[in-house]
């Protein structure tokens, strides 16, 4: 495609009528590229993902197909949504890989961050290129590059191309829509897309999903307090005003057990950190001041509706010292 940078005086995308002319030059462009041919792309959930999806879906509908690979390290209810939103409602051409014993096994006993990462990364493109192998006339591979994983990419910062390591047997030509937009635009352009809310502003997730919030070995008890307890904090931070007003809020659950005390008798169970911090560019970040009353009830809920925890503590630590993510 042309569009290859951003022009220098290309007005920011802020309003629904600019989202939608960027929409028309999208489909454009996309069906001049892709012509009659197949479109792949990896659709984890994401806004950049997602919104790659509905726009490949105006543009050249069912020549896109969509694998949505399940590592058993999605939050609660994503790989539902993801299902519901393409498969259901959009009619998109959507394979649905569950691979959750596939990933967990291969994590046993891992509990180096970088090693977690690499075996995360890797086995998701090997799934993914198993199923790219069983479709035909697949020449397009779509991803939801945005311009500051171009601009890190050019700095050395980090690699852009996200589903990079394919094969080599599986060539496709790159198709990147929204390469020239910041994500406060890529979600300007998701709602004029038709996408739900809680997708377009989806809080930034890392590629490892969960893995990266159960530090140490995974172990699939603990990755379920993980998921339960990130589920019941975002539900009452949607309920208390704080979903949009703080950047990122998830909960982490440590490799080690404290004592406590659960029906009158001894317990030996983890405990759940929450997480809630502010920040513009992720580089440096702020803690939210959350009200203390709110945090005695989601600590009353994650240690009586949560199995396995007893104890929930919150984490004071700006960035830097500490990063964002617990690994």
């Amino acid at each position: 495609m042309a569009n290859d940078r951003r022009p220098e005086d290309m007005v920011r995308i802020t309003t629904t009528l600019l989202a939608e002319k960027f929409i028309e030059e999208q489909i454009e462009a996309l069906r001049e590229q892709i012509g009659n041919k197949k479109v792949l792309l990896a659709l984890s959930g994401g806004v950049d993902s997602s919104v790659v999806a509905a726009l490949l879906i105006r543009a050249v509908g069912e020549q896109l197909v969509c694998v949505h690979v399940n590592h058993g390290l999605l939050r609660k209810g994503e790989p539902e949504q993801v299902i519901e939103v393409f498969r259901n409602q959009m009619n998109a051409n959507l394979i649905y890989v569950d691979a959750t014993d596939r990933f967990l096994d291969k994590l046993a006993g891992v509990t180096d961050p970088e090693k977690k990462r690499k075996i995360i990364g890797g086995e998701f493109i090997e799934v993914f290129a198993e199923e790219a192998r069983k479709l035909d006339g697949v020449e397009f591979l779509a991803q939801g590059t945005i311009w500051p994983d171009i601009l890190e990419s050019e700095k050395g910062i980090k690699a852009h191309h996200n589903a990079g390591g394919l094969p080599d047997d599986l060539k496709f030509e790159l198709v990147e829509p929204v390469k020239i937009l910041f994500k406060d635009e890529v979600r300007v352009v998701g709602k004029a897309l038709g996408l739900p809310d809680n997708m377009v502003y989806r809080q930034p997730f890392p590629g490892p999903g969960l893995g990266v919030r159960c530090p140490g070995a995974i172990t699939r008890d603990r990755l379920e307090a993980v998921r339960e307890s990130d589920a019941i904090l975002r539900e009452e931070f949607v309920k208390n005003g704080l979903e949009g007003k703080v950047w990122q809020y998830f909960t982490v659950v440590p490799d080690f057990r404290s004592t406590g005390i659960k029906n009158g008798e001894r317990s030996f169970e983890w405990s759940v950190v929450i997480r809630a911090v502010n920040t513009k560019d992720a580089m440096t970040a702020t803690v939210e001041n959350v009200p203390f009353e709110l945090l005695q009830h989601i600590c009353d809920r994650i240690t009586h509706e949560v199995t396995g925890v007893n104890r929930v503590l919150f984490d004071l630590t700006p960035k830097p010292t500490a990063t964002i993510e617990w690994e």
